[in-house]
């Protein structure tokens, strides 16, 4: 509220004073993201404690998971490129430590291929860093952005690709995709919900943060380049999904095909594109959450972990089976949740901008929700309605730990429906938010002028 009213908050950290020193920046964009992440970590707790047990808890999996979301909101609030650089190793640390917390020989696999892939982009991402300071001979943001103005273009087209390479990677951008199927199934079923929510939207924000405001004038040379592969990243995202009985393996592809709109959206580089992009990535940042959720919901109550184990969800937990249809209609991008309105913004930021990429692009948004909905209509129909199968349900839960689980999924699709029903709560600052990188003029201001 106090960004939105004020404008862009900043302080400099131990009173090292710009462009020397380390920055804390929250424009409407950072603040948005913060509020949301803090939203979603606090609730999954609620899942987290009654799904953890002692032995993970004494290994540290409460200290990883605050450090993970520590990690995440120092990216989101820093104004200084090498500290976002150093926030992302803060989350990337913790994140190791959840997915190989029970040391199953699945997890392990799955922590190396998370790993590998991530240190790589980590490495290209402080590679162009290194670029980036010897060029300008500054790591603030705000002053990146005026010494980029006045330097040619050449040399800012291969840094600006490096940083475009870094992003796409984290993000799991169509065709460097394939890492984040192949392990977010393997941890706990919070540690691959909260990854599913919240890790690939680093990746989002870093993409919006960096190379739109940063290099505003080399980014329209990608544009093109970054419509097409958030088409091809929703739509083999959407038909990976198809193509999976295993429902963790299924939630990872959604998670990816999800990420293909918000690309779109960031292609588009105009404030309808970035505004539809980061209503997308708050809705995302829920609804995957939730999805993943209610996919260890109903392991715990029916014993079901694929499409061929048969179903009885319905019968055992109707309450369960309600929640996860409402969670079904969010991710489907069906109103009345919030998954409709990005869509609905970035339909109408594709016929602003009327030429034939953004069309293809409306296109890639349109036939994704439709391959989602299809997937999900055949999840819900063989897990949920169809009776049980031969799959030997759980122990019975405690009623404490089915409390925990319920309540968790009951209050996110709490925040799918307010959103659904309410989006002025967040389509004005995420408006806010993109006029801000596409004119910085504000935030630079602000950050420069600290004292």
């Amino acid at each position: 509220a106090k960004v939105l009213a004020d404008g862009p908050q900043v302080m400099a950290v131990g009173n090292w004073l710009p462009p020397f020193g380390i920055l804390i920046a929250v424009d409407a964009l950072g603040a948005l993201f913060v509020l949301i992440t803090t939203l979603v970590g606090l609730v999954g707790l609620g899942y987290a404690r009654a799904d953890t047990d002692q032995g993970s808890i004494q290994y540290g999996f409460f200290t990883f998971y605050q450090l993970m979301i520590a990690g995440v909101c120092g990216a989101f609030s820093t104004g200084d490129i090498f500290n976002l650089y150093v926030w992302f190793e803060v989350f990337l640390l913790s994140s190791f430590g959840l997915i190989v917390m029970g040391s199953t020989a699945i997890q392990l696999d799955g922590g190396v291929k998370y790993g590998l892939l991530n240190l790589v982009a980590t490495t290209v991402f402080l590679i162009a860093v290194g670029l980036l300071y010897g060029l300008t001979g500054t790591l603030n943001m705000a002053d990146i952005g005026q010494v980029l103005a006045a330097q040619p273009s050449g040399p800012l087209l291969t840094l600006c690709a490096l940083f475009v390479l870094a992003f796409a990677m984290k993000a799991a951008v169509f065709p460097l995709h394939f890492w984040l199927p192949a392990s977010y199934h393997t941890p706990a079923v919070i540690v691959s919900a909260l990854f599913a929510g919240l890790l690939t939207k680093v990746g989002i924000y870093s993409l919006m943060r960096v190379v739109v405001m940063l290099f505003g004038a080399e980014f329209v040379h990608f544009s093109a380049l970054l419509i097409v592969l958030g088409t091809a990243t929703g739509v083999v995202g959407a038909l990976g999904a198809l193509a999976q009985s295993d429902l963790r393996r299924m939630t990872a592809f959604l998670v990816v095909s999800g990420i293909g709109a918000m690309i779109v959206g960031i292609g588009f580089g105009t404030v309808a594109g970035l505004t539809g992009a980061i209503v997308y990535a708050v809705h995302s940042i829920i609804a995957m959450t939730a999805l993943f959720v209610l996919v260890g919901t109903m392991e715990s109550a029916t014993g079901v972990r694929t499409l061929n184990d048969g179903g009885g969800l319905y019968t055992a937990f109707p309450l369960a089976a309600a929640l996860g249809l409402g969670v079904i209609l969010a991710v489907a991008g069906l109103p009345p949740f919030s998954g409709f309105w990005p869509k609905f913004l970035l339909l109408d930021a594709a016929f602003q901008r009327g030429d034939g990429l953004a069309i293809l692009g409306a296109v890639g948004v349109l036939l994704t929700a439709v391959l989602t909905t299809i997937v999900l209509g055949r999840a819900w129909v063989l897990t949920v309605l169809r009776p049980a199968g031969d799959v030997t349900p759980p122990a019975e839960t405690s009623g404490d730990e089915m409390s925990g689980k319920m309540g968790t999924l009951a209050l996110l699709v709490m925040l799918l429906l307010g959103l659904g029903l309410f989006p002025s709560l967040v389509i004005p600052a995420a408006e806010v938010g993109a006029e801000g990188l596409l004119d910085p003029a504000l935030y630079t201001q602000r950050v420069l002028s600290v004292e």
